[in-house]
């Protein structure tokens, strides 16, 4: 089984926030027990170019339609939910998973609703600012409590949630150290964001939520491979 994840609000849906019941398996994939030393394949876990263009697309389109518009919000809301209708389908029309077409067209459609509603462009992002609080909490919590995230989607994934991981003192410090890991970058795009959302710097603030989306993501699987895999057999071991 490759190293893969599916992709999310974390990986970002349109709005850094949609799709949350995908952030399990988002987050760090599956690690293979044949081949603990494979690398995560980033690209499928961002999913593919249809992944990154249904996570990256409509929110650039906002912030172009916003800035040819001359700041109209409806008309900016208008493209970016078009967008991403255009690529639901596309993604049925291959046959893809349904749920992941329309977790996308839902977290744009969401995100166009209340910045219509409001009469603020900046309220697009909203979502997915409040979306990084949350998981940044989560997070944050359940290595307070003993019981990190990371370390239940690792063993859900590789196939040993049965065993007594929690008592195994190194693969939770792994797991609580990747947890971390997650808590720094959601809270990365809080210090970032929040302060252009509350200036109500539309350009910058997109801006910032695509830089801040598939290339933080990206390095996030990357680093939580890097602490959780298994280490190597010694050499010589029989499999």
């Amino acid at each position: 089984m490759p190293w893969t994840s599916a992709v999310i609000g974390i990986s970002s849906p349109p709005v850094q926030g949609a799709g949350a019941e995908n952030a399990a398996s988002a987050i760090i994939g599956s690690v293979p027990a044949d081949a603990p030393s494979s690398p995560p394949n980033l690209l499928e876990a961002v999913g593919g170019p249809l992944g990154m263009a249904e996570n990256v697309l409509p929110a650039l389109a906002f912030v172009v339609a916003y800035t040819v518009s001359g700041s109209d919000t409806n008309v900016s809301a208008a493209v970016a939910v078009g967008l991403a209708v255009a690529l639901a389908t596309t993604r049925l029309a291959r046959r893809q998973s349904p749920r992941h077409a329309l977790t996308g067209l839902v977290g744009v459609a969401f995100a166009a609703f209340i910045a219509t509603r409001s009469g603020r462009a900046e309220d697009f992002f909203l979502p997915g600012l409040v979306f990084n609080a949350g998981y940044a909490a989560a997070f944050a919590g359940s290595v307070l409590i003993r019981r990190p995230i990371v370390g239940y989607i690792a063993t859900q994934l590789d196939g040993s949630q049965g065993s007594p991981w929690r008592e195994d003192p190194m693969r939770m410090r792994a797991f609580n150290r990747a947890t971390w890991l997650w808590v720094g970058l959601f809270s990365a795009r809080l210090l970032v964001q929040l302060p252009l959302y509350l200036a109500g710097s539309v350009v910058a603030l997109g801006v910032a939520r695509t830089v801040m989306g598939l290339p933080v993501f990206a390095l996030g699987i990357w680093l939580t491979y890097l602490l959780v895999r298994p280490p190597p057999a010694p050499a010589g071991a029989q499999p």
